[in-house]
């Protein structure tokens, strides 16, 4: 890769990394259900009037947009609503490769090799550590919420990969529009019109600039360059920057959040990397399409992250 284009790289990951610190401040302006909506509502409108027409059948779409949309997004936000530290949620959330590996082998056969076995095994191990940790400091309901939602994750990659999307972005786009309506009717049933309407009355330039990142800087410029890597180079080579959201998630929540990073979760980090390492970039079959889904704020689609998110 040329300089540029690994700047650019880990200019996404920076991106991803840091944007669960975003999440956390934006959590203290709106109620995570309609924050998740107003998500995807801007990542949505107005870039679904510029990317074209959808590149893949509807079932596609609004099958991700439900477990990625609704499932994933709407578990993690109430997750870190209710005390999941912001750094550790980008790190646990690296789990959804085990989740991919092991949804793939039931639904499209793959059988993962020993290498990427060993994988799984170390980052499960990485978790474990990881809930010891937050078990001593913090509520172990939501550290649940967060693994529930990285598996909902593995869902809509394994769904992704059947899909196969030619453009990434478009995909991406389209995929937004799905989860609007459901999680800003999920919004009002468990959150209440009330809040709902609290939170969006007293909508300043703070929460105004955190939907902005969310949505078009995570979500439109980050899936866009990577993508636009993934067009320009094996996907084996780009992949691996998106092990180091986690690393500019933790840094970020300690640096903007003051969020301690106990010795225990270091360890838990080597562990979940490393893993995560293993179980995605091992032989096992790697196709371009089972390489590419890394990112680890949104999942990218199979051609080009996580996504992640």
């Amino acid at each position: 890769m040329r300089p540029v284009h690994i700047c650019l790289a880990v200019l996404v990951a920076a991106v991803w990394g840091v944007n669960f610190t975003v999440i956390e401040v934006g959590l203290d302006h709106f109620p995570p259900l309609l924050f998740s909506a107003l998500r995807f509502l801007v990542a949505a409108l107005p870039a679904v009037f510029f990317v074209g027409r959808p590149k893949v059948a509807w079932k596609w779409i609004v099958a991700v947009g439900l477990a990625l949309g609704v499932a994933k997004f709407g578990l993690l936000f109430v997750g870190m609503d209710a005390g999941m530290p912001a750094g550790l949620s980008s790190l646990v959330l690296q789990i959804q490769a085990v989740f991919t590996a092991l949804f793939a082998m039931v639904v499209l056969g793959e059988r993962p090799g020993r290498v990427r076995v060993a994988g799984m095994v170390v980052a499960l191990g990485g978790v474990a550590v990881a809930a010891v940790d937050e078990g001593a400091s913090g509520p172990l309901l939501a550290f649940a919420l967060v693994i529930a939602a990285a598996a909902c994750w593995g869902v809509s990659n394994v769904l992704t990969r059947k899909a196969s999307p030619p453009d990434s972005l478009n995909f991406m786009v389209w995929v937004s529009t799905v989860p609007v309506l459901p999680l800003l009717l999920l919004s009002l049933l468990t959150e209440g019109p009330s809040a709902d309407l609290a939170a969006l009355r007293s909508l300043d330039w703070q929460g105004a600039g955190v939907i902005v990142y969310v949505a078009w800087i995570t979500t439109v410029f980050g899936f866009g360059a990577w993508g636009w890597l993934l067009r320009r180079h094996p996907a084996s080579t780009v992949a691996p920057f998106s092990l180091l959201v986690p690393v500019f998630g933790m840094s970020a929540a300690a640096l903007f959040l003051g969020e301690p990073v106990s010795p225990l979760r270091w360890c838990a980090a080597a562990l979940l990397v490393g893993g995560v390492a293993l179980t995605s970039l091992a032989g096992a079959g790697g196709s371009r399409q089972a390489k590419a889904i890394l990112p680890v704020e949104v999942a990218p689609p199979a051609k080009s992250p996580a996504l992640a998110e």
